[in-house]
């Protein structure tokens, strides 16, 4: 018995940032932090020398970041087509909500590797985002969250950048 594997979503711009930090890590930054070890490793006994050590630790950091974005940009798929349906809320969406106290709020709908509190970019399994997926303009969407419920008032949805 074989299960499948649930994929992981991501959108174009987030594929984009985890592929371009693979490459300056494959192609700028540990070749440089390379020729700093060789240099540090130049300079005779290793077992005392900090720069050396750390040079190491450097690039075993290096190394174990570039082999995790390896696998996990080859386990993503990228979404970036506009619903069918742009009044519905789906994954990649911006929503405007307001709150029972009459506070708005602008979240996007993301991918885990793309969250961002200070943005408003949550998860796709965040509590909220599940709540408001499928959701229409103007739903009113109550949300279970560990502090106690909240409702939701949807505003506005956009699929590309909202002009502020």
């Amino acid at each position: 018995m074989t299960a499948t594997k649930k994929r992981d979503y991501i959108t174009r711009a987030g594929w984009q940032k985890l592929a371009d930090e693979l490459d300056y890590l494959w192609r700028e930054k540990r070749p440089h932090v390379t020729r700093e070890l060789s240099a540090a490793a130049a300079e005779g006994d290793r077992s005392e020398n900090a720069e050396y050590i750390y040079r190491k630790k450097e690039l075993r950091e290096i190394d174990r970041r570039v082999r995790y974005l390896g696998k996990r940009i080859d386990e993503l798929t990228v979404v970036d087509a506009i619903p069918d349906d742009p009044d519905k809320v789906f994954f990649g969406a911006w929503i405007d909500v307001i709150d029972a106290d009459d506070s708005e709020h602008r979240y996007r709908i993301v991918g885990a590797d793309e969250t961002d509190a200070a943005t408003g970019a949550i998860s796709l399994n965040s509590p909220v985002a599940r709540a408001l997926i499928g959701k229409r303009l103007g739903d009113i969407v109550e949300i279970a969250l560990p502090q106690g419920a909240r409702e939701l008032e949807i505003l506005a949805i956009h699929y590309t950048p909202p002009a502020d």
